[in-house]
Parts: structure tokens; C-alpha cells; sequence
């Protein structure tokens, strides 16, 4: 039988999602005073109640000092979730997205090095190992320990929260160059102890976390609490290489045949990209070792329904960015059978109609910005302040910065 995106997908642990389409983590750099819900995040995920099947809340750190990351200003920031405080706040999403009856979910992650706006306040910022990293323009320090326990407890502690505030599920952020990668990536984790070295040691922390997490969960969480795991399949710019994605799907096998993930989230720059020299897609590479009775989500580059159509292909769920920054009902559209109605292209208009933060239209409407919106001509003179210099969007190896968590879907 053929697949359809408007199929009902059914998770191992029972839950059921409207449709294959999800709407894939991407900051809105809405939080304010340490990251806290605003009402325009709450405005952008209500206009999104209908974006997707399943809608995975933007990356939220766990930690004091796992962001934020990426913010331009000190009042668009990433969203916290590290302690108690902010369960109000994440509750109201939750609510506001599930008002019509689809899933959602709250990505976790901590930024590690990337934590650069922790290092302006003048407070440290922590990677698996200390060295100059060469694009930073701060000292990071080497996780003690202690310190990796308490990073571990803090995802507990968080997934904890997500059950506390009615989302139905998580997603362990473990790709984009943040802490569960850098210490996955021999580049980044030069460590000489349990935690680093080979293979199998740089898969530890990971693999403790994840661990951690499953059986908290099955103290808190109801039977169909949905987990994914999201992963880049390669860390390789030119001649550095942090991993390839042969160790990816080492990793990737062990973690689907050891713990009942739902599903397992490819970060892609395209839903069709494939490794140099092969002749296979990423996801097909990754088919013979994701489990059985877990699922496949890609995402990348699908601006239509025809995009979405072509990657089911390789796939069991197709994540949609920034089609659903553009029209806010993309998922609904094609589900009712109005795709022919789907706005592709961004203007003055379609920003009040979609909701997009103040930080999300200061960001599309940077000419420098890429990846871009169509249309974003119609809005270059929304953007305010300097245009983003594109040295910074150099992650140091000399590629461009993998910039999934904002916009790269």
C-alpha cells in the first residue's frame, strides 16, 4: 500500500498522529529574561495548532548553562526549561498547540560551547574539552565528572517537566553541533578518560542520558508518551571530520535495539542528501539499523506538498520547516484537500496572518539571511539594526553553520 501524508501513523506505545507531517523544532528567539514564554511565542504556536500532525517545540535548554545560544538580542532569546519556573509558561504551549487535536512535542537540548550568550553575561560555558576552538571568540571549560552527572539529571529533571506540562512527548536533541554531538564527534571531544577516546566511549554520554531519561520516564510519563531522538548523520567539513555517518548508525542501531524510541529524527539539509561517493540517500543508509517498531523522520528543504509527496519515499513521518514558517495551516490545508490554497511565499501580510515573532522577522527579513524565505524582498524593509555578518554563521571548520534549530527545513 501506497503511503499518503494523510495517513494516521501509530507509535510503538499507542500514541496515533493525524497525519505524516510534522513541524520540525525551530527556535523562535521569543523568550525573554533567561528564556522565558512570551505572548508572541504563544502567538506563534497557536497560529500552528494546524501546521502538522505533530509539532516538535523548538530546542529548550536544561541546564543554567546550556544557553541561550544564538540570541541577536537580549530580548529574542532561546527558551529555557531548567528549573521549575518555567512550567507555567511551556504548560500554555502545550495547551495551545494540542487545541485542535495534534501532537505535541518539546525538543530538550543543552548548546554546550554554543552557549555564547551565557559567555556575554560573563558566566562560563562548558564542553565535553577545553581548546581553542578557533571561531569562538570565549574560553570554553571541560566538563568535570560531576558536572556531565548533573547535565544528565537536568534532561531527567526536564523530561520530568514535559510530562508535568501535558506535552506528549520529547525529543533528546542530539545533532547541530550541541553537547550530545560534541561529545559524540572526535573533533570536539578530545577527552582521554571514559567519557572520550574511542567509539564506544564517546557514545557514553549519550547512551548514560538516554538511559536516565527512559526510566524516569517510566515512573511519570503515561503508557504513550512519544520519545525521538533527533542526530545529524555526519560531521564532516572538508578535511574535518568529527564523525561519518557509518558511526552514526553504529550509534543510531544501538540506541533503537537498547531503548523504545518512537522514532529517530535524520537532521538533513536536504530530505534527499546523500553521503560523498554514495549512491544512497542518508535515509535510506540509515533503514538496516533504525528498529523495527520505531519510526523515521526526516527533514529538509520541503517548501510544498509535491516536496512532502517525494520524500515519503525515504520515510515514515516528513518534517516541514520553513513552508510552515510561510503558512501556518500547511499540514491542514492538505489534509482537508486545499493544498492548492498552501501560501509559498512570504509578505508583509502573510507575516501578520502566520505569526512570526518580532526576532523571526528581524531574522528573514536580513538579506544576508540564509536559508531564506521566498518572498522575502516584499520584507527586507521589516528588518532593523545591522544585517548578520557572514563570518558568523562559520561554525570554524569553514562550513556554514547547520542552522536546523532556526529555519533549515
Amino acid at each position: 500500500m501506497s503511503k499518503k501524508l494523510t495517513d494516521t501513523i501509530t507509535f510503538r506505545h499507542g500514541a496515533q498522529v493525524n497525519n505524516r507531517i510534522v513541524q520540525p523544532p525551530m527556535l523562535t528567539n521569543s523568550g525573554k529574561n533567561d528564556g522565558y514564554v512570551t505572548e508572541d511565542t504563544l502567538n506563534y504556536y497557536s497560529a500552528r495548532s494546524q501546521s502538522a500532525g505533530m509539532v516538535i517545540v523548538e530546542y529548550s535548554y536544561v541546564s543554567f548553562a546550556g544557553g541561550p545560544s544564538r540570541s541577536w538580542a537580549d530580548d529574542r532569546e532561546q527558551l529555557g526549561f531548567y528549573n521549575d519556573s518555567y512550567i507555567e509558561g511551556m504548560t500554555k504551549i502545550a495547551q495551545t498547540l494540542k487545541k485542535d487535536g495534534n501532537k505535541a512535542i518539546l525538543q530538550l537540548a543543552h548548546s554546550g560551547r554554543e552557549s555564547n550568550w551565557r559567555a556575554q553575561q560573563g558566566e562560563k560555558v562548558y564542553a565535553p574539552s577545553s581548546f581553542d576552538f578557533g571561531f569562538l571568540d570565549y574560553e570554553v571549560e571541560e566538563l568535570t565528572e560531576a558536572d556531565i552527572f548533573a547535565v544528565i539529571d537536568d534532561f531527567v529533571q526536564a523530561a520530568k517537566r514535559a510530562v508535568a506540562c501535558g506535552f506528549d512527548g520529547i525529543e533528546i536533541h542530539g545533532a547541530n553541533h550541541y553537547l550530545l554531538q560534541q561529545f559524540f564527534s572526535k573533533w570536539s571531544n578530545r577527552r582521554q578518560d571514559k567519557w572520550g577516546g574511542n567509539l564506544e566511549n564517546r557514545m557514553r554520554f549519550i547512551v548514560t542520558l538516554v538511559e536516565r531519561v527512559f526510566q524516569s520516564l517510566e515512573e511519570t510519563a503515561p503508557k504513550d508518551f512519544i520519545v525521538g531522538y533527533r542526530i545529524s548523520p555526519e560531521e564532516i567539513h572538508g578535511e574535518t571530520v568529527g564523525y561519518d555517518y557509518k558511526e552514526a548508525k553504529q550509534l543510531v542501531a544501538y540506541l533503537t535495539e537498547n531503548f523504545e524510541f518512537d522514532y529517530i529524527h535524520l537532521s538533513l539539509p536536504a530530505y534527499n542528501s546523500k553521503p560523498a561517493g554514495e549512491e544512497k540517500t542518508y535515509a535510506e543508509l540509515f533503514d538496516d539499523v533504525i528498529a523495527e517498531d520505531t519510526k523515521k523522520i526526516i527533514v529538509g528543504n520541503v517548501m510544498s506538498e509535491a516536496d512532502a509527496e517525494d520524500a515519503l519515499q525515504y520515510t515514515d513521518l516528513i518534517a516541514v520547516g520553513r513552508a510552515t514558517l510561510i503558512d501556518p495551516q500547511f499540514g491542514q490545508k492538505i489534509v482537508e484537500g486545499r493544498s492548492e490554497e498552501i501560501i509559498h511565499e512570504i509578505s508583509p501580510e502573510q507575516v501578520k496572518v502566520s505569526q512570526l515573532t518580532p526576532g523571526l522577522i528581524n531574522l528573514f527579513s536580513d538579506p544576508n539571511m540564509y536559508p531564506f524565505l521566498p518572498g522575502r524582498e516584499s520584507i527586507y524593509h521589516l528588518h532593523e539594526g545591522e544585517s548578520l555578518d557572514k563570518s558568523v554563521l562559520k561554525d570554524g571548520t569553514g562550513s556554514e553553520y547547520n542552522l536546523d534549530h532556526l529555519n533549515k527545513n
